[in-house]
């Protein structure tokens, strides 16, 4: 795949790094992207707000001020419906392509099944988005264009920041809707997943929890979101990289309906800052025994 870094793929992603990183995490805003191009329009059912149920609105905005703690971080600009970089670079549905496609494709992922592969079907709430069929090429094209720049840029910071450092850890931040399907209990305000302690070091998500909690915020630990392909996929403890994924209450900091910032931005922010920071004490903390012993 073609490698990514700062002056590449300007369209596609944002890689901000410090001039100096003092910290051993990255930051990753997968879904935040919002340049929804004439052409996806076109081919969609949805109206321009309709479309966005799917995305993770604001978050980019949310993890901007990690640089000026010390870490990277990366956020798409294509949205999560025209492309999902948290799943495998093939979990796609036959049924939304004019043509056959490779028999190598995963095909039958839950993910597929509930319309959410890597070329989503639906938005959030089930709402088709196609007017019609898609070529395969397309998929190809997008997967190439978008897919394989964003997780060349993380697995270049994921290991640059463990070589800096000795360990790292990967936040994969995401939203959450304030209301909907949660086995009929209030939403909580945060939800760290950890794969149920398979992507990182437990003390790690304890910490993370810990210090959202110091700021107010009602946690939940896996429940319901234990972290997704890229929490996954970049999760390896037993090699010193970490991977958390936070979700954050969307009634917290704009309204839903609208779409548009509310009065809680600056409060979110200052939450997820403390979580960034408390987790990159708490990853040096896990890789100083193990630096120790060697």
């Amino acid at each position: 795949m073609a490698r990514a870094n700062d002056n590449r793929a300007p369209d596609v992603l944002v890689l901000d790094r410090p001039e100096r990183q003092t910290l051993p995490v990255v930051v990753s805003s997968p879904h935040s992207g919002r340049r929804y191009g004439g052409a996806f329009m076109a081919a969609s059912r949805l109206d321009r707000l309709a479309i966005r149920r799917s995305e993770d609105a604001f978050v980019d905005e949310l993890i901007r001020g990690v640089k000026g703690l010390g870490a990277s971080s990366v956020h798409a600009l294509f949205p999560r419906a025209y492309l999902d970089v948290n799943r495998e670079p093939y979990e796609l549905d036959p049924a939304m392509f004019d043509a056959p496609l490779p028999r190598w494709v995963n095909s039958r992922s839950p993910r597929v099944k509930a319309g959410l592969g890597t070329i989503p079907r639906v938005v959030a709430g089930g709402a088709e988005i196609y007017r019609g069929k898609l070529p395969p090429s397309e998929a190809e094209r997008r997967i190439g264009r978008c897919y394989a720049p964003y997780h060349d840029v993380l697995v270049d910071l994921v290991r640059s920041t463990r070589a800096t450092f000795g360990a790292v850890c990967l936040i994969d931040c995401h939203s959450m809707p304030s209301t909907g399907a949660d086995g009929g209990r209030q939403k909580a305000d945060a939800v760290i997943g950890d794969r149920f302690g398979a992507s990182c070091d437990r003390s790690i998500a304890t910490t993370a929890a810990e210090a959202l909690r110091d700021h107010g915020l009602a946690v939940r630990r896996n429940d319901p979101y234990p972290g997704g392909f890229i929490t996954e996929h970049y999760g390896r403890p037993d090699q010193a990289a970490h991977a958390v994924q936070l979700e954050l209450n969307r009634g917290l900091y704009m309204n839903e309906r609208t779409m548009r910032r509310a009065a809680g931005m600056t409060a979110a922010r200052t939450a997820l800052e403390a979580a960034v920071l408390a987790i990159a004490d708490a990853v040096l903390a896990v890789a100083a025994p193990a630096s120790a012993a060697e």
